[in-house]
């Protein structure tokens, strides 16, 4: 167990990736205030000329790999600039800092890290877990952590998962405006079982196996209370648990946390099932789904679409027996033989008559769904015949498949529509790009969960909500099948048009703060008398918007400049020019 260390009286640590300070937008004025004046090019650049100079260096890059390393720099020395050019080309580069690169970037964590980047607390730093969260300088909103133990598809990976929570609350910032001082990538190193990790000597984690359940409960309770402690209105989000659950369970009704594989998912392909059950023709009585994997993330996922269900007029013993999961061993029953894990129990069949089914062709046979969702990260498990299956049973065959990166997809987006001859409704875990298919131009959908974590989040953090409730995870889902403007929904679309991931986020968040109230766990209740209009301006007032932030830096510069030289405050209001000269006149 760590020592207890008191840090001698110092400036406070400073993060280069919070720092917009050496922006090249920033006028001789603000450089001056800021200190930096005569450290940085004397050019003044608009936003347009930066964003050539950085799009013409990713252009360079020939290899995901070295773009994200690009972008992680870039974000470390200029952060309004990364993210002006990320908000300006989200479609393009969110799969460049998110996935499908994220997971490469995390597999090789140890031989690509350069420079720190969040925190990473260890096993053997219990006891004084509080007193570390002190070294970071920011007030923080919102962290995301995870233990490693299983990222993305790609297994456990120890410390080298800190790529996701990196990758993720970039999003949080680009997408619902979290500022970004005010988000903590958080990594928690409690060992791990991938033996060829423990024993590379690059990397940077305890070289030891993996805690048992019970130690890393005892180290999360006293993480949870330190962080909370810490920063009394912290939103926590979970990410990349291995079994996430005993977590949800513990925390969910204590703390404001959620866990976005579980919650996150399936909002978000709930989201898209909604519009895909309209656009199928048929009620939602009619629908059967079979889900290929029956991991965590699935489960999460099955169980929202039961509220769905339970919403349309079904009981929940009629919603539920709506799903047939299959697994390594096959269907998920009740006398298969084996011992389910408590998350697969609840959607186990007892209506398979003693017959096991192994093959997912038999399967379908036997079901005949209308839905067929992939999150068992096998590549290509929807083959030609698995599709060609659907297409034959439906009019409009629901094809999911959800499995992240997109090397471990269930299928790609050109061969659910060769396959079910154009008339699939698909959305996909990882980007596909569009085709052309009988003289029209097909556009896929992403059930990409930035769709909604970042509203679930922003949502949290406006309303000052005491716990984040079911209610309100699935207020973002119905929020974003709501989302789409008039062109996309004719155009068929089940998802909108992630470029205008801002103008959804707003609907999300507005969506999941009235579920708070309804809930009553919002202490923000001065927000409960605005009406909606009223409520997305409040919310778009308080997004951090990368485009604006240098002038906040010149209003506040030529404010304290008034105040220290005596200045009536009308000079201050009359605008920049005059603080202009004052500043330029001081040559700080």
């Amino acid at each position: 167990m760590a020592s207890t260390f008191q840090r001698p009286a110092m400036p406070p640590r400073q993060l280069s990736t919070t720092s917009g300070d050496y922006d090249l937008a920033n006028p001789p004025e603000v450089r001056k205030f800021l200190g930096t004046y005569g450290l940085t090019p004397p050019a003044v650049e608009n936003y347009e000329i930066q964003a050539q100079r950085c799009l013409r260096l990713l252009a360079m890059k020939t290899t995901p790999i070295e773009k994200f390393q690009y972008l992680v720099h870039l974000r470390a020395t200029n952060v309004h600039l990364f993210y002006r050019l990320l908000s300006e080309n989200v479609k393009e580069l969110t799969p460049l800092i998110y996935t499908p690169t994220v997971g490469e970037a995390c597999v090789r964590w140890h031989e690509i890290w350069t420079q720190p980047e969040g925190m990473y607390l260890s096993w053997h730093d219990r006891g004084n877990l509080r007193q570390i969260l002190d070294n970071w300088p920011h007030e923080v909103e919102i962290t995301v952590l995870t233990d490693g133990s299983r990222i993305l598809g790609l297994g456990d990976l120890g410390v080298n998962g800190m790529g996701i929570p990196v990758g993720k609350l970039a999003l949080y910032t680009a997408c619902a405006g979290i500022r970004p001082d005010g988000t903590l990538p958080l990594t928690l190193d409690l060992g791990t079982n991938n033996k060829t990790l423990r024993e590379d000597p690059l990397y940077m984690g305890s070289r030891m196996p993996k805690v048992t359940p019970e130690q890393e409960r005892e180290f999360l309770d006293e993480l949870m209370a330190a962080l909370t402690d810490k920063w009394p209105s912290i939103v926590i989000q979970f990410e990349d648990f291995k079994n996430p659950f005993p977590a949800l369970e513990r925390y969910q009704n204590t703390y404001c946390m959620f866990n976005d594989d579980v919650q996150g998912t399936g909002a978000v392909i709930v989201g898209g099932f909604i519009n895909a059950v309209k656009a199928s023709g048929k009620p939602a009585k009619d629908h059967r789904a079979i889900f290929l994997g029956a991991g965590s993330a699935g489960v999460g996922v099955a169980k929202q679409i039961v509220e769905f269900f339970i919403k349309e007029g079904l009981t929940e013993d009629e919603a539920r027996r709506k799903f047939w999961f299959v697994d390594s061993h096959g269907l998920v029953t009740l006398d298969r033989g084996d011992k389910l894990a408590d998350h697969k129990v609840y959607f186990a069949r007892d209506d398979n008559n003693g017959r096991q089914y192994q093959s997912l062709s038999r399967l379908i046979d036997f079901v005949q769904p209308t839905i067929l969702m992939g999150l068992s990260t096998i590549g290509g498990a929807f083959n030609k015949d698995i599709l060609q299956k659907m297409a034959k049973l439906n009019d409009r065959p629901i094809i999911f498949p959800l499995s992240n990166p997109s090397s471990k997809s269930e299928c790609t987006f050109e061969e659910a529509v060769n396959n079910t001859e154009g008339r699939c409704l698909f959305a996909s875990g990882s980007p596909f790009p569009s085709m052309e298919y009988g003289g029209k131009l097909l556009t896929p959908g992403q059930g990409n969960n930035m769709y909604v974590f970042p509203g679930i989040g922003l949502g949290a953090i406006i309303s000052k909500t005491t716990s984040i409730t079911q209610d309100m995870i699935y207020a973002s889902a119905e929020s974003l099948s709501t989302s789409l403007n008039k062109q996309e929904v004719a155009d068929g679309w089940l998802y909108p048009d992630i470029r205008r991931i801002r103008e959804v986020s707003v609907v999300v968040t507005r969506g999941v703060i009235r579920a708070a109230q309804k809930n009553g766990v919002d202490r923000a209740v001065e927000l409960r008398g605005l009406n909606d209009d009223q409520l997305d301006v409040y919310i778009k007032e308080r997004m951090y918007d990368p485009f604006t932030d240098g002038e906040k830096n010149l209003d506040e510069a030529g404010h304290l400049l008034a105040t220290a030289s005596g200045m009536p405050s009308s000079a201050y209001s009359n605008g920049v020019n005059t603080i202009s000269n004052g500043l330029n006149g001081a040559h700080l």
